[in-house]
């Protein structure tokens, strides 16, 4: 009775970690499916990035092929975070490109329509808006900068985690290689007590050879 309820309890225990397991990596899918789906729908920056957020989507689904508790989750858990995070700076800097762009033309427009206003309103102007477009450029190379800095980190977090399945490898190795010193000093063991059992126990002492008696006189 007692065995059948302790078997009974760690069933439900291990049932209760799997669902724990899979409602934690159910929400690292949904938190970034979710981050992803915002910066698509933004009416502005969801036009940029294309490519990028296709990578991101593609890492989610590939973190979603593995349970938490597989060594792959973490890797590709982090791989997927950084995938969002570079779409979004992309798009943003994207868009501080296209920004800076549409100044460039607006600066160009009040060039030609300086001509015909007064040259210090005009210069005025001008101060204003090369202003406002060194602002986005220093933006635009702040992000571009991020931008490569997550390049760098994904590529050492896959370095990280060739060289985590290397080690991993290796010990697989070495654990073979005990288990089989193991299998063998057993059988070795084995061996020894089976011909003791054949021999029946102990070999019996021999008895020490006789005297030969002397003959007197010759």
């Amino acid at each position: 009775m007692k065995r059948s309820t302790l078997l009974t309890s760690a069933l439900a225990l291990a049932l209760a970690t799997g669902s724990v397991m899979a409602a934690t990596d159910d929400l690292d899918i949904r938190r970034l499916n979710s981050s992803l789906d915002q910066l698509s729908s933004d009416p502005v920056l969801g036009n940029y990035a294309q490519a990028e957020q296709a990578r991101a989507r593609e890492a989610i689904s590939q973190m979603a092929q593995f349970r938490p508790k597989d060594k792959e989750h973490g890797h590709l858990l982090y791989v997927a975070e950084r995938r969002v995070d570079i779409a979004k700076a992309m798009a943003q800097y994207q868009d501080a490109q296209a920004k800076s762009a549409q100044l460039d033309r607006e600066h160009d427009a009040i060039l030609l329509e300086a001509s015909r206003l007064d040259a210090e309103m005009a210069r005025r102007q001008l101060e204003q808006q090369r202003a406002q477009n060194q602002m986005i450029q220093e933006e635009a190379a702040r992000l571009q900068q991020q931008g490569v800095d997550y390049a760098q980190a994904l590529e050492q977090a896959k370095a990280e985690g060739d060289k985590a399945k290397q080690v991993a490898a290796a010990q697989a190795k070495v654990a073979n290689a005990a288990k089989k010193q193991a299998a063998l000093a057993e059988a070795a063991a084995r061996a020894m007590r089976d011909m003791n059992s054949s021999d029946g126990g102990a070999p019996a002492s021999t008895p020490a050879p006789k005297k030969s008696k002397k003959t007197d006189g010759n």
